[in-house]
């Protein structure tokens, strides 16, 4: 029989998620105040689309990347008519084509809860491998440069994608793209990817080398 938790190690930890969650609801408030009409703001992993929409209210254009068609059904419902919310069908990554999406293992039991997990990374924690589906991949940091030729620059970049930000954030490190956006913020997954943390370990080292989290913040919830 496993033993139990020791319960104030358990209030320990909710406590510091729950401030976790307060700091980052904060720092998006902040951005929301800050966005104007015209402004660029791109949300990768919208899920149902609860940050897409705060972003939205501010006016300012938002692209929304969304794999799973599930939310996508969901989105689409939710943003229909709204015209500065632009609706993208695919995962990001550092290439085009497309990409075998995975689902939690409790995907059919629970889909509404099991949406947040879907992910394109093999290997990850409760997470069923061997089964998936088919979804486009879009090339991030192609389409990053496309919104900077346009518009000069990219206000706010908000990234969880289920451990797929390792190597795009890497990407976008290797090519500077984070010079050309005012805010980028990310969660990273370490604690799915047990294998993959000595690298989540190194990136996040090399990123707060290269800017300061006021410009690339690792923390996001």
């Amino acid at each position: 029989m496993a033993e139990a938790e020791d319960p104030l190690r358990k209030l320990k930890r909710r406590h510091k998620r729950d401030l976790h969650y307060a700091r980052a609801e904060g720092m998006l408030s902040g951005v929301v105040s800050m966005l104007r009409p015209g402004d660029v703001a791109v949300d990768c992993g919208a899920n149902r689309g609860d940050v897409t929409a705060l972003l939205a209210s501010s006016g300012a254009e938002v692209h929304a990347f969304e794999p799973d068609p599930y939310n996508i059904e969901k989105l689409t419902e939710r943003f229909a008519g709204v015209s500065n919310v632009h609706l993208h069908a695919a995962a990001v990554g550092t290439g085009a084509g497309t990409i075998r999406l995975m689902r939690a293992a409790n995907w059919e039991a629970n889909p509404e809860l099991a949406s947040v997990k879907s992910t394109v990374v093999a290997g990850g924690q409760n997470i069923a491998d061997g089964e998936g589906i088919d979804v486009e991949l879009i090339d991030f940091p192609a389409f990053l440069r496309g919104l900077v030729g346009a518009h000069g620059r990219v206000a706010f970049v908000k990234m969880d994608i289920e451990g797929a930000e390792l190597d795009l954030l890497s990407a976008m490190l290797e090519a500077r793209l984070f010079d050309d956006i005012q805010l980028t913020v990310a969660e990273t997954h370490e604690r799915k990817f047990k294998d993959l943390r000595p690298r989540f370990a190194a990136l996040r080292a090399a990123i707060a080398d290269a800017y300061p989290p006021t410009r690339v913040n690792l923390d996001w919830i």
